[in-house]
């Protein structure tokens, strides 16, 4: 096809392509009426399209050689084509001369074009371009001509999409597309500035990336102000501009300004806003056209989209099209209208002023393109300061509302103040009353307080609000006392009131929390966060109105999650609490109390240094808030003793549990459940000593202390027997452990409560397999296992610790392969949850190790696993737990080595290993009778009270 049929056939063809079939063929109607021939070759066009989906996807003009895919112009290797226009050929090309890698927008000069006037605009679109840099202009890359004497442009490749179809596509808001329409404002503005008319702005020339940002493009008919171009050509030849988009100006051949841009860019407005050209003509032809641009007068936006919403009232949407009809309403309609004025003059003066006004829309301020009506600005006005107006209008309601506010607080109050005055007369009653009982006996504290119960029971029957606060204050009493069984009847009894009642959430929070504490002095951990957690969102609704009960709440849950293992969460929950507390400066102690939960979190976590640091800086804080005999203070000698005592320093423990025990019996006396339990752990601390004797003396007179107020079957005394079991093995009695340790699973079975009955078990099942009796150990373990894997995650190192015991036992019974499976995955449980470092990844490793050096059939096998053992006798162990691991993972390889040429040095390994733990432990211990065992097993000489403790291992 020669190009001048092309040139005259392209343009029909592509606006052919944009219409519906209908407006097609009524298009090619009025076209044949003109030229037969020319419809006859559009049809057959058109039906070449509809039949192939690569039609036009090679140039129609026969190309010259050399411009075809895969050939070079210039230092860029042609890849495919983009597109044609009026002027030429738009390529997808990439560096070719190997000197940087860069893919380009290569504009050529249409091949079999020899127009001079094309050649012209052509150069003076370099000189353009050249003089153009800015973020929303495609930039000038590169220019020259080729080989073969063909200009060409390298220009920024723009990955994108028509700004129009970008926003159809993607429902783009009419704020965002504001905001882009306000970018191409300021690309257009930086041409003009540079004396440079662009004459051809429309969606195709405008393309939106990916990233919402957008690209001018072609400014291959612009206009230098500061030259003399040669006049348009409009009726004949080919077009400078789009036709659609084209200023009245244009079509009339009339000079062209910065303000045929303004208006160009009103027509991409119009069609960004409502989706659709401002003009309809009749007939879809170019004088149509031209007719409707001259003298038309276009709909206002919002009118037109309304207009398509009701024509398509069963679109989907169509009511979306209505609501951003709304939205054009007023000044969007007003600004574009003002600039599709047909005269230059009624239009915006430019760019500059269009954006302004758009600008001023954004901001609610009156627009330039509506008359500066009093009503119009006062409507502007309001709305700018409607949030201000508002707050003024509701100041003034609220105060009107105030005075009966405040009449009815005022009866509020004096009912508050009668229902007080009620609970101190009963109280004061209590104690005026409390002369004896009734044989004349002297009446102790607890008595008074259940003499209280009975009173307010009788006193207050019909006062349910007012006798559950007072459970609750007796209740509290209680806790304090360490009456932990009694305080959680009286909590149920006033849980069941508040139920039937109005009460307030400040009641409903104070007893949820008691109860929950009382729940965790009990071991009972899952049922404090049972309790708690359903009443979490009503907490944070009220943590504005009642911070002080809310932050016990936080800090009461947050140590049940603790307990349970759920260390983020409780770290939340102790945030908050602190956070509440700060910022309403009414409890240093309590946020002395969230310092302490945070610091025993780091503990949690390994970071023993963190942690030790944290309850220092909580001690001295709470010596400076309160003096040196705060309760809280044996919390944290307590906290500080065990970081202490995980990293080896027994001895600072010891003093820090002396000091805790000193206040606690001050404060609380020695029978006081908080002394007793500093008595529990100092017991702990000296069977670490070795001074076994000394530490079961103070379990034994905590145990009996226990019994004689709570009874011989209480659970509070499960802990005390797990002590004493342990520390009876420890001495090699067998027996007296198993039966201390059976005593303790039961009372933990009593309470219900999966973790505690778990560890009883665990215990349990430890001490018969080191005593050789793994058959009834495996059944407790499987138990253990399961309860844990059902109340914690699968991968927790608790799990892991259970996991790991089993296989150990189950290696023993054999066969070994459930056992070593079992044992693998509770290494990689801990290595995965506790770290490398930590006594039970360690303590899992040395099992594995031990293992496969015993049983491994070749001597490679073997020598793997000696090197590890020796690598885990040569680990740092500055914790007690990890210095007792290297203990036996020296002995267990010299155990390996007693025989051949290794013998010496196993010799003289164990006995620098016995001469340390006999230091350690003066009193013996499992640690001890194992190293006793291995030296029998390697003729050594034994000392009396190491065969015996082998002898009782065994």
């Amino acid at each position: 096809m020669d190009t001048t049929r092309w040139q005259r056939l392209s343009p029909l063809l592509d606006e052919l392509f944009e219409l519906e079939a209908h407006d097609r063929a009524r298009r090619l109607d009025e076209l044949r009426a003109d030229d037969p021939d020319l419809a006859v070759e559009l049809e057959a066009l058109i039906a070449l399209e509809v039949g192939q989906e690569d039609f036009l996807s090679e140039p129609v003009v026969s190309p010259q050689r050399g411009v075809l895919p895969g050939n070079e112009v210039g230092p860029y290797r042609l890849e495919r084509l983009l597109g044609e226009g009026g002027m030429g050929q738009v390529w997808l090309a990439a560096r070719a001369d190997g000197l940087y890698q860069r893919r380009v927008a290569l504009k050529l000069l249409r091949p079999g074009l020899a127009d001079t006037n094309l050649r012209v605009r052509f150069t003076r679109e370099r000189q353009i371009l050249a003089r153009l840099a800015h973020p929303h202009i495609a930039r000038l890359l590169d220019a020259g001509i080729s080989a073969d004497g063909l200009p060409y442009l390298a220009l920024e490749h723009v990955d994108g999409a028509p700004i129009t179809d970008y926003c159809r596509e993607h429902r783009t808001p009419v704020e965002t597309r504001l905001r882009m329409f306000g970018q191409i404002c300021e690309a257009v503005s930086h041409a003009h500035a540079n004396l440079i008319v662009h004459r051809d702005l429309k969606p195709s020339n405008i393309l939106v990336t990916p990233a919402g940002e957008v690209r001018l493009l072609d400014f291959g008919i612009a206009k230098l102000l500061d030259t003399d171009p040669a006049p348009e050509q409009t009726r004949t030849g080919v077009r400078a501009f789009t036709l659609h988009y084209a200023a009245p100006e244009q079509i009339r051949g009339e000079p062209v300004t910065t303000m045929t841009d303004v208006y160009s860019l009103g027509v991409v407005l119009y069609e960004l806003l409502s989706d659709q050209k401002p003009y309809r003509p009749k007939r879809e032809s170019d004088a149509a056209w031209e007719e409707a641009i001259l003298t038309g007068d276009p709909l206002r936006p919002s009118l037109a989209l309304q207009r398509t919403a009701d024509a398509r009232r069963n679109d989907p949407d169509a009511p979306a099209m209505r609501r951003r009809a709304r939205m054009l309403a007023g000044d969007l309609d007003n600004i574009v209208l003002k600039t599709l004025s047909k005269t230059p003059e009624q239009r915006y003066p430019s760019v500059e002023a269009l954006t302004q006004d758009l600008q001023r829309h954004a901001a609610g301020r009156p627009v330039h393109a509506r008359s500066q009506s009093l009503n119009y600005r006062m409507a502007k006005y309001i709305g700018r300061h409607r949030w201000a107006l508002g707050s003024g209008g509701l100041v003034a309601l609220v105060l009107t509302a105030s005075l009966g506010v405040v009449a009815w607080q005022a009866r509020e109050a004096v009912r508050e103040a009668a229902r007080a005055q009620a609970m101190q007369d009963f109280m004061v009653g209590v104690f005026e009353r409390a002369g004896g009982t009734r044989d004349g006996d002297p009446l102790n504290l607890r008595q008074l307080l259940a003499t209280a119960v009975e009173r307010g029971d009788r006193e207050l029957a019909r006062q349910p609000r007012a006798l559950a606060e007072l459970l609750g204050v007796i209740a509290r009493l209680r806790t304090g006392l360490g009456d932990y069984d009694e305080a959680s009847a009286l909590l149920e009894r006033q849980a069941a009131l508040i139920a039937g009642t109005d009460a307030p959430p400040s009641l409903q929070l104070e007893s949820l929390t008691q109860r929950g504490r009382v729940l965790r002095m009990l071991g009972d951990d899952d049922g404090c966060r049972a309790l708690m957690e359903p009443s979490l969102a009503m907490a944070q609704r009220e943590q504005a109105q009642l911070p002080p009960q809310v932050t016990e709440f936080y800090s009461q849950l947050g140590r049940c999650r603790r307990a349970g293992g759920q260390l983020q969460g409780a770290r939340q929950l102790f945030e908050r609490s602190l956070s509440l507390r700060r910022t309403h400066h009414a409890d240093p102690v309590g946020e002395v109390e969230n310092l302490m939960d945070l610091a025993g979190l780091y503990a949690d976590a390994g970071q023993t240094d963190t942690a030790l640091v944290e309850f220092d800086a909580a001690r001295r804080k709470l010596r400076a808030e309160a003096g040196d005999r705060h309760p809280l203070l044996v919390d944290i000698h307590r906290n500080l003793a065990r970081l202490h005592r995980a990293r080896g320093e027994l001895a600072p423990a010891r003093q820090q549990l002396l000091e805790a025990l000193a206040i606690a019996t001050d404060l609380n006396g020695p029978g006081h459940m908080t002394t007793l339990a500093v008595e529990r752990q100092l017991a702990s601390v000296l069977a670490d000593e070795g001074r076994h004797a000394e530490a079961i003396a103070r379990l034994e007179s905590v145990q009996e202390q226990l019994a004689g107020r709570h009874g011989d079957d209480h659970p509070v005394l499960a802990d005390g027997y797990a002590r004493l079991g342990r520390l009876a093995w420890e001495r090699g009695d067998l027996p007296a452990a198993t039966t201390a340790l059976r005593r303790a699973l039961a009372l933990r079975r009593s309470t219900g409560a999966a973790g505690p009955i778990a560890d009883a078990l665990v215990d349990l099942g430890t001490v018969l397999h080191q005593g050789g009796q793994d058959r009834p150990a495996h059944p407790l373990l499987l138990e253990a296992l399961e309860l844990r894997q059902r109340h914690q995650p699968g991968d927790h190192a608790r799990v892991g610790e259970a996991r790991r015991l089993l296989g150990v036992v189950e290696l023993s019974l054999g066969p070994a392969d459930s056992g070593l499976e079992r044992l693998g995955q509770g290494l990689e449980q801990s290595r995965r949850y506790l770290g490398d470092a930590h006594p039970e990844t360690r303590r899992a490793e040395l099992v594995l190790a031990t293992y496969h050096a015993r049983s491994a059939i070749d001597a490679m096998s073997v020598d793997t696993a000696m090197a590890r053992l020796d690598a885990l006798a040569a680990l740092p162990g500055g914790e007690l737990e990890l210095r007792q691991l290297t203990w036996q993972a020296g002995a267990r390889a010299a155990a390996l080595r007693c025989t051949g040429t290794g013998r010496a040095a196993a010799t003289q390994e164990l006995d620098r290993l016995d001469a340390v733990v006999r230091q350690a432990q003066p009193e013996g211990g499992v640690i001890s009778r194992e190293l006793a065992a291995i030296r029998a097993g390697c003729d050594l000489p034994v000392a009396p009270r190491s065969l015996a403790g082998a002898a009782s291992a065994r």
